[in-house]
């Protein structure tokens, strides 16, 4: 049984470290460029119903969708090879955000860092390999369908007396937060549309702690603030 660190922190990926929004953005561009208007439609409405049916977001998935779909006009046509490569090779290096990786630097100062996402078994960590966030935390990397569902194995593999949760999304955090209370402090970026949805952001208990960009936690005294939030 590995003994448990005094603080441990988690880390989300997309729009937390890394412009997911801008990942999309390039990739809706593309498949505009490539597809058409209409077929490209077709590709996000593939999506949507996918990310709803599996609660995570599965690009690769809904391309092989896509090329199954009957309805799509060019299901056939092999740039679907080349939006593929698209995907697999996206520089996503170019797409953390500044500060981001001496965050985590600074972080591990404090104790170890894990990557904490939800996403996919190929196209998730795909990302986060080739952004350099897998080498920064040193393979800790951890990716669920549901995160917030999954804290006992999260705990399991990383055991400590006190974790950080940083992300991007207010659902996530108050789903942990009600589930290890004082045990956790939670961290938001005010980053990425999620972040800056005013209707979101009014649905939620606000976090712990929130900075409006990743690499504020370098000025951060994050000693104090966890002592903070255990005397609670």
């Amino acid at each position: 049984m590995t003994a448990p660190h005094d603080l441990v922190f988690l880390l989300d990926v997309d729009n937390t470290l890394l412009n997911n929004d801008q990942v999309i953005t390039d990739l809706q561009d593309h498949l505009a460029r490539d597809l058409g208007a209409a077929n490209a439609s077709r590709f996000w409405a593939i999506f949507e119903d996918l990310r709803s049916e599996l609660g995570y977001a599965d690009y690769l998935g809904a391309l092989q969708r896509y090329r199954l779909d009957p309805e799509a006009a060019q299901h056939e046509d092999p740039c679907l090879l080349g939006i593929s490569s698209f995907l697999i090779d996206y520089p996503f290096a170019d797409r953390v955000y500044a500060g981001a990786l001496a965050v985590i630097e600074r972080l591990n100062n404090f104790g170890p860092t894990v990557i904490l996402s939800d996403g996919d078994v190929v196209f998730q960590p795909r990302k986060v390999q080739r952004s350099g966030l897998w080498d920064a935390v040193s393979g800790r990397v951890l990716i669920y369908i549901h995160k917030e569902q999954m804290l006992d194995a999260v705990q399991r593999h990383y055991p400590a007396r006190h974790y950080v949760m940083v992300d991007d999304k207010l659902r996530v955090l108050a789903a942990m937060k009600g589930v290890m209370q004082n045990r956790l402090t939670t961290v938001f970026p005010r980053q990425g549309h999620y972040a800056l949805d005013p209707v979101v952001i009014a649905s939620y208990p606000a976090a712990d702690f929130s900075v409006d960009r990743i690499a504020d936690l370098l000025d951060v005294e994050m000693a104090v603030l966890v002592a903070s939030q255990e005397k609670r």
